[in-house]
């Protein structure tokens, strides 16, 4: 049965941009707090209730996917004053929660649990920082899925918070030096605007325990207000780093401070936004290691010193043909994170460059976390795949020892699954390297099922990683197809650049390359694949849905960037323009607009089965994205193929979600296409 769609609140509201009208009858969605918006929201909701609670597979599918998810999860330990820390999470507990014990894989005890902090688990641990003797820690909470966070401080040896508390805070770490910590602080908002209103005045403070009266503030950049900072203190103490990047260019400033002068100003390292350049760790003398793509776009290691030519930095190690993702000093070597083909490579060189050994690894797989300290040769490593739910090795650089600690422990039978890569050509030739996961005994018979899942943007590399999602899919016996598409970050800045501003377009055509792969190899059908993605990769969706519908059976589009003409005017949307481009530029508005998913609905066109996912606190990509994305393809839907909108309450972009939730979640994502798709 067709669903019955609520009647969303309209106005008579027409742009006029760079010369072109450009209706917007559903503006009036933006308001997520009108009562026309919150009883709309709330009878869309009930619609698609309806709808999945008539798939007989549901219950069974939220059981499986529960079982899935009860597994121990680990993040990686780290050393502080001899303490040793972790992110632990028992199964289904709402929220992770840091653990402090003597050592590296011994018990210990509960330090911050934030299960306590509200009735529904809504109350995340999103930030956190500990003072280098392992005394007291800096804890951030955000809720409801918001991203603003607020520190607060816990003294490790008693349990107790202290007094201290700093609100108003986005996109920060916490870096402690002597009796305080630095962090990005944010302007407060209007009153009632606090999940709407453009972040601005972003600046890096410090706040010393116990100091009253507003932070004193250590770097600031009022004439450009797209500037974001973070801050971070080098290992030995001996520097402050703040390094700024302008939304989410892919270009830093860099600028150290010498905190052993306490009259000593910051100084920049490099020239204002020209590279991607990230200190590693102090070096010695006054010089930095630096991870930059100065010059060899997929990333190499130099020394740096303040006030040098960046042509004069000595290159430590040099650009290879694998693209460098992150580097850590650890016991005076250098710990390199590689990707090669989009998975991960870890490769160890002395502190003049000199390989030293390959760090042995289980592949296809990502290392997700690092951990280590310059003063240690021990390193941890989080690891995970398509099938194996996260591993916790160490790794000690000097020995070129690895020992597991903890393997993978979901209860889903990873050696029955082989991993493949295949390459495919998108429609300029380029090859679009995609992971393919199914059962080790199933064969090409033309009917899969396939969950087609992509990103492609912010130079975000796409790796083998977990999914319960993706576990459970593979469970029913559907295939899993992962695509490595331009604009992300698997081969560098190159690959990057071919995705975004101008060339965004890439991004869709690969997708729709690897859609039509996945028919004419004879794994599946247009009809029996279905394509998923969030964010961005909801953008790739919503793309893929209005540009290509005959390509797809099915579309899960989840906290999508829609509206590409309005998309810079909420919240952290403006830092996005890197990425898109900006619509207030009559060239770049041109771009925006030819594939704006919103405003290439088509009225009267057969659109696949789709189902819209959203939260009612998504302060990243306001909900409004997926509000008038779903009321115009309702409307404009010409048959009876279900558009149905699922709006989590309490909810924001992902992060911090509770348990129960991502599982609900997960199950209705699977009884949508188990439905539509006509079965695995």
């Amino acid at each position: 049965m067709a669903p019955s769609y609520p009647t969303a609140p309209t106005a008579d509201v027409v742009d006029v941009l760079h010369g072109e009208r450009v209706p917007d009858p559903y503006r009036p969605l933006e308001d997520s707090d009108a009562p026309a918006t919150v009883a709309w929201v709330a009878a869309e909701n009930e619609e698609s209730e309806r709808f999945l609670a008539a798939v007989p597979s549901r219950a069974g599918l939220r059981s499986r996917i529960a079982e899935l998810w009860d597994y121990p999860k680990q993040g990686a330990p780290f050393e502080r004053g001899g303490r040793w820390f972790q992110m632990r999470n028992s199964g289904l507990q709402a929220q992770s929660v840091l653990y402090v014990a003597d050592g590296p894989g011994q018990a210990g005890e509960v330090l911050i649990d934030p299960n306590g902090l509200s009735e529904d688990g809504t109350v995340s641990l999103t930030g956190l920082g500990v003072s280098d003797d392992g005394k007291s820690v800096a804890w951030a909470t955000s809720s409801g899925g918001s991203d603003w966070m607020t520190w607060r401080v816990r003294d490790v040896a008693t349990g107790a918070d202290r007094e201290d508390v700093v609100e108003w805070s986005k996109f920060s770490q916490a870096a402690w030096s002597g009796d305080g910590f630095y962090y990005t602080a944010v302007q407060q908002p209007e009153p009632g605007a606090e999940l709407t209103e453009a972040v601005s005045a972003a600046r890096i403070a410090f706040h010393g325990l116990g100091a009253a009266g507003p932070d004193p503030v250590e770097f600031e950049a009022p004439d450009h207000g797209d500037w974001i900072p973070n801050g971070g203190v080098t290992d030995d103490g001996r520097y402050l780093v703040v390094s700024v990047s302008k939304g989410t260019a892919p270009e830093t400033y860099v600028l150290v401070r010498d905190l052993a002068d306490p009259a000593a100003p910051l100084q920049p390292l490099n020239p204002v936004l020209e590279a991607m350049d990230r200190v590693l760790e102090h070096a010695g003398d006054g010089t930095f290691f630096v991870h930059t793509d100065r010059g060899a776009e997929r990333g190499r290691i130099v020394r740096a010193s303040v006030g040098s030519d960046p042509g004069d930095w000595p290159e430590v190690v040099p650009e290879g043909p694998d693209t460098l993702t992150d580097a850590h000093l650890c016991g005076g070597r250098l710990v390199c994170h590689y990707l090669h083909n989009a998975a991960s490579v870890v490769r160890v060189f002395e502190a003049d460059g000199t390989f030293v050994h390959e760090v042995g690894l289980p592949g296809p797989a990502s290392v997700v976390e690092i951990s280590g300290r310059a003063s240690s040769p021990l390193v941890h490593l989080v690891v995970t795949s398509f099938v194996q739910s996260g591993s916790v090795w160490s790794h000690d650089v000097h020995s070129g020892r690895t020992e597991l600690v903890r393997g993978s422990a979901a209860l889903f039978p990873s050696s029955d699954y082989l991993t493949e890569q295949v390459f495919v050509s998108s429609g300029d030739g380029t090859q679009v390297p995609m992971f393919v996961t199914r059962a080790r005994d199933r064969i090409p018979s033309g009917d899969a099922a396939v969950l087609l899942y992509g990103y492609g943007g912010f130079s975000v590399p796409v790796t083998p990683t977990f999914s319960v999602t993706f576990a459970a899919w593979l469970d029913r016996g559907g295939v899993l197809a992962v695509a490595n598409l331009r604009g992300g970050g698997e081969f560098g800045r190159a690959w990057h650049d071919a995705g975004r501003l101008a060339h965004k377009q890439n991004v869709f055509d690969d997708f729709a390359a690897c859609a039509r792969w996945l028919s004419s190899s004879g794994w599946s059908r247009p009809d029996r694949i279905a394509v998923m993605g969030g964010s961005n990769g909801g953008l790739l969706v919503g793309a893929t849905l209005t540009q290509h519908p005959e390509l797809i059976g099915a579309a899960l589009a989840e906290v999508g960037v829609m509206d590409m003409l309005r998309f810079h005017l909420f919240t952290i949307g403006w830092a996005w323009k890197s990425d898109y481009g900006d619509p207030e530029d009559p060239e770049q508005f041109r771009w925006v607009r030819s594939y704006s998913p919103l405003h290439n609905i088509e009225a009267g066109r057969c659109y696949p089965p789709t189902l819209i996912l959203t939260g009612d606190h998504d302060d990243r990509v306001v909900p409004a994205h997926s509000y008038k994305f779903a009321a115009a393809l309702q409307q404009a839907q010409g048959c009876d193929r279900p558009v149905l909108l699922r709006v989590t309450t309490s909810g924001g972009h992902g992060a911090g979600k509770p348990t129960a939730k991502l599982i609900d979640e997960a199950a209705d994502r699977l009884a949508f296409l188990e439905s539509v798709l006509g079965g695995f």
